[in-house]
């Protein structure tokens, strides 16, 4: 028996995570469109007025970048474990050296202490295809990078792309398939973020001297503004509350702290399988040049 099928769950124990996963997201999305909660009613702008636009009814968030500033926002609220999730559409066209970041992050800027995860979209040259960047920072230290194409157009329509945040393991999905698994060792040099509560930010930014191609593609200004979108941001989390959180320590109360949520069903193993035979471009945990030792969280297992 192979151990893919020593791990498998029972049917309805995978029936039952499923749907806390599509509660999740539409659960906080009708709400939101039923009460219309408005941008601001979640979010803080960091950026100038004219590079912050909404739709008419104030579900669609479109920031924009030129060679003056780009733009970025926040959740007013910090979390500590759970489920996160939003649609974006990238800029489309010529976007070399634009970087769109939809990531979650214990701190307002880039603090020496921070922990972090990351999705990055990087720009491409028109005609080449876009690819996504995830990272993970414990401390200030990251250095944990993973490279992806994506099985479609980004920047044709909106695609969901989500984080999921337990005491186990952090999966990274884009329209609900797992593209990366990263795990808790429970080891003493437990390169793990799983103390300090996170705020989720998006912001559209010009990263031309690394971005495409190593930064060999710099950023053509004759083609801004570039835009990206966003709508239908959804969270299932504990929300952080000072001086004592009920998120302190890890409890059976939430699906995402329980068995379910701590392992891929059998239909998340064959995609995620997928993903990794077709779509990786670059995996740290195989650059042995960069890492002669790898780091320890290379060595657990995604299929447990």
């Amino acid at each position: 028996m192979s151990k893919m099928e020593m791990n498998r769950v029972s049917p309805i124990r995978i029936l039952v995570f499923i749907a806390a996963l599509l509660a999740a997201s539409s659960s906080s999305s009708s709400s939101a469109d039923d009460s219309k909660v408005t941008f601001a009613d979640m979010f803080e702008m960091s950026c100038p007025d004219d590079h912050f636009k909404t739709s008419e009814d104030g579900q669609i968030w479109h920031l924009s970048l030129d060679k003056d500033a780009g733009c970025g926002f926040q959740t007013k609220e910090r979390y500590r474990f759970g489920w996160f999730s939003m649609k974006l559409k990238l800029v489309g066209g010529d976007s070399a050296g634009v970087v769109t970041a939809y990531y979650m992050c214990t701190e307002n800027g880039a603090g020496p202490e921070r922990d972090e995860l990351d999705f990055e979209f990087l720009g491409n040259r028109s005609g080449q295809p876009y690819l996504i960047q995830t990272n993970v920072y414990k401390n200030g230290t990251g250095n944990r990078e993973m490279r992806h194409m994506l099985w479609f157009d980004p920047t044709k329509d909106f695609h969901t792309y989500s984080i999921l945040w337990n005491s186990h393991r952090i999966v990274f999905y884009v329209d609900r398939v797992p593209i990366r698994v990263y795990m808790n060792s429970d080891k003493p040099n437990n390169f793990f973020p799983n103390e300090k509560p996170m705020y989720l930010f998006s912001s559209i930014w010009n990263a031309d001297d690394w971005a495409t191609r190593g930064g060999l593609e710099k950023t053509n200004w004759t083609k801004a503004p570039f835009v990206s979108s966003y709508k239908d941001f959804s969270v299932d989390a504990c929300e952080w509350e000072d001086p004592y959180p009920k998120c302190v320590s890890t409890t059976t109360e939430n699906w995402w702290d329980q068995y379910e949520a701590w392992h891929q069903s059998e239909s998340q193993k064959m995609d995620y399988a997928w993903v990794q035979r077709n779509l990786v471009i670059y995996d740290y945990c195989k650059d042995t040049e960069r890492f002669p030792t790898l780091p320890w969280e290379c060595s657990l297992s995604p299929w447990d």
